[in-house]
């Protein structure tokens, strides 16, 4: 079904697989919702390795994991990493352009870098959320 030409997926193939994307987003956010904590979400970069990215209560992305050659990867660093969150740091950085993010670190391993926030307020709110939900959320692809 994908057209690839010299590697690389044609323009036609990557709308759909960004319509199909925001569908299963779109999906999962609701079951997101319906649970009331945040969720890992299991994905397939387009390089063809797989990331997971964390999930708040109200379906936005808090953080983006690292590249991983193999699934069961993913989810086994997901695992371990919400039995040792206490554990885990939280390196607060600004941007050149004036955002504010923060990248996770378990133990001295870069585990995952957050997203963009406006405000440092927000920024914390974010560290809240995986503090207060990661330990006991589910893990969904």
């Amino acid at each position: 079904m994908w057209c690839k030409l010299n590697g690389k997926i044609n323009l036609q193939s990557r709308l759909i697989l960004k319509i199909l994307r925001e569908s299963k987003i779109n999906n999962l956010k609701s079951k997101i919702n319906n649970q009331n904590m945040g969720a890992f979400v299991i994905s397939k970069r387009f390089n063809d390795e797989y990331k997971f990215v964390f999930t708040s209560r109200k379906g936005k992305v808090i953080f983006t994991s690292l590249s991983y050659e193999l699934r069961f990867e993913c989810e086994e660093d997901i695992e371990k990493f919400k039995k040792t969150i206490e554990l885990s740091r939280f390196l607060k950085f600004k941007g050149s352009g004036g955002k504010y993010f923060f990248k996770l670190m378990l133990g001295d391993v870069h585990f995952a870098t957050s997203r963009k926030y406006t405000t440092e307020l927000l920024l914390q709110k974010g560290i809240k959320e995986i503090v207060t939900y990661a330990s006991r959320s589910e893990i969904l692809d």
